[in-house]
């Protein structure tokens, strides 16, 4: 059985922050590994370094794809 998520335990705790990996925002984006890597370099998508990790928070994907949107409908 699952354990529920931390705020399910605690209504006044902060949300869980979700890391995706580069592969896991590959298949969310449907975009190849040298596209996510250009995305990353150029700061379009936010990411932070964990080590050798390169994590990207599912949040800065939202962002990215909000940003494409409104950029498309401008």
């Amino acid at each position: 059985m699952a354990s529920p998520p931390p705020t399910a335990l605690n209504p006044d705790a902060a949300p869980v922050l979700d890391l995706l990996t580069v592969p896991q925002v590959m298949g969310r984006l449907q975009l190849g590994r040298s596209a996510v890597y250009d995305l990353l370099r150029t700061g379009q998508l936010a990411s932070i370094t964990l080590g050798r990790a390169r994590r990207i928070p599912t949040h800065a994907v939202t962002d990215f794809i909000r940003t494409r949107l409104e950029q498309d409908a401008a």
